[in-house]
């Protein structure tokens, strides 16, 4: 497997658990008032699995033609 393949692979990976941070996200909102105290907790995990995703998408973008 070369490095786009790698990384095309790796970028599935990050937008499925991108799409589920989001999910989470928008399950909690759903849910508030209860569970409050955990929007800072779930945020931080949406946060990070979408600038995982973005730098991804960014080094996809600067080796594929």
């Amino acid at each position: 497997m070369d490095e786009l393949d790698t990384l095309k692979a790796e970028i599935r990976k990050l937008n499925a658990r991108a799409t589920q941070a989001k999910m989470d996200l928008h399950d909690l909102s759903e849910e508030l008032p209860t569970n409050w105290e955990r929007i800072p907790e779930v945020a931080k995990v949406a946060h990070e699995a979408h600038v995982a995703l973005m730098a991804a998408r960014k080094r996809l973008a600067e080796v594929a033609p």
